[in-house]
This record gives C-alpha cells, sequence and structure tokens, in this order.
C-alpha cells in the first residue's frame, strides 16, 4: 500500500521547544504543552525581540485524519528522517505539526514535496 500523501502547510510561526511546568505558559503564544511522566515540553511561538538558539518550522497536517488510520505520520517523517532531517511532532485529535529546524525548512519542504506531498507556504 503507498504512503497517504498529506496536504501541508508550512506555518508562518518561528518555535522554539523547551521544557516547562505543568501549568500553560502565560499568554498566548504557547502552541502545545505536553506533560508526560518525564516531565512537561512546551512547543511556543518565539517573541519577537527573543533571541532563539534552536529555531524551529512547522508542517501543519491540514486536511486532518482519523486516529485509525496507519502511516499518516510515518509519511510525513520517513521522508525527512532519511535525509537526517531532525523532526519533533506533536499532535492533536485531528491534525500532527511536524516540526523541523528552521535552518532546514526549504530542505524539508522539498523534501515532502518530493515524497508526493503537496506543501503550501
Amino acid at each position: 500500500m503507498p504512503p497517504p500523501v498529506q496536504p501541508l502547510r508550512l506555518l508562518d510561526d518561528v518555535l522554539v521547544v523547551e521544557r516547562g511546568t505543568a501549568a500553560p505558559p502565560a499568554g498566548d503564544d504557547w502552541v502545545a504543552v505536553v506533560r508526560a511522566p518525564d516531565g512537561v515540553t512546551v512547543v511556543r511561538r518565539v517573541r519577537a525581540g527573543e533571541p532563539a538558539d534552536e529555531p524551529w518550522r512547522a508542517f501543519h497536517g491540514e486536511a486532518g485524519h482519523d486516529l485509525d488510520l496507519p502511516g499518516m505520520l510515518l509519511a510525513v517523517i520517513r521522508p525527512l528522517g532519511e535525509a537526517g532531517v531532525p523532526v519533533f511532532v506533536t499532535s492533536t485529535f485531528d491534525a500532527d505539526l511536524v516540526l523541523v529546524p528552521a535552518g532546514r525548512v526549504d530542505e524539508a519542504a522539498g523534501l515532502l514535496a518530493d515524497a508526493g506531498h503537496e506543501v503550501r507556504r
């Protein structure tokens, strides 16, 4: 079975991934807060004028998918992983956000397009 092709949109925001606290960060710049046994991870927008040591950009799976549809996330991260592009993934009930280092976003977009995904900027 061929991997599922997805429409992906590159979000405008520059993001950071950092350790957080159990409470969501103040303000509306956070994108995801995930609590796991080993701690809390926060994905948030870089604030104006804030230096970002490790900035990320995110591709959003716009079409969404059913939770029981296998291979959706793998179809996106496989071409990136095979090319050595680091990823960080966070998901909602309806869709995935696949983050890549900001300095490799053009490479990642090309790899995703070559894999058959529709990439919109």
